[in-house]
């Protein structure tokens, strides 16, 4: 395994366990340069192919996934167990839909929804994107639909 701070490949496996659902290896790993950082190793059932807007094709990337949840739950109050579950479940329902190729729109319909039970400021935040919002009035009504937000 590569070092994120030196490059090398000298590292060490110092610890490995099972994550709590049992899905993925967490190995924690110390380099030569005394960097210590983290690892998942996670079984791969399927080739899956995620179909763009376009039609274009490309291959599911789950680590691609992993930075736009990332994004969106920035500075948020989430620990990052709570989001690797929630990343882990995304891509076991991919799976288990047996299909070998998945739309983007069946995607960012699972995150949203996901989104929307983890962090309501996360979920606005993956939306605005994802439903690329292009003026504030498209905002200000996405914003006005949601239940969490209207006045009591």
């Amino acid at each position: 395994m590569i070092c994120s701070t030196c490059k090398k490949g000298e590292t060490s496996v110092v610890d490995s366990r099972p994550t709590e659902d049992g899905t993925a290896i967490r190995r924690r790993r110390l380099c030569v340069c005394g960097h210590r950082f983290t690892t998942f190793e996670r079984v791969q059932f399927r080739e899956l192919m995620v179909v763009k807007k376009s039609g274009r094709k490309s291959t599911f990337d789950r680590d691609k996934l992993a930075k736009s949840i990332f994004i969106a739950l920035k500075k948020r109050p989430i620990d990052t167990e709570t989001v690797e579950k929630f990343i882990s479940k995304i891509s076991r329902s991919l799976e288990e839909l047996g299909q070998a190729e998945i739309s983007s729109n069946t995607i960012g319909t699972m995150v949203m929804e996901g989104l929307k039970e983890i962090d309501p400021v996360a979920y606005v935040r993956f939306a605005s994107v994802y439903r690329n919002f292009r003026e504030e009035k498209d905002f200000v009504q996405f914003v006005d639909r949601l239940d969490v937000y209207k006045k009591r």
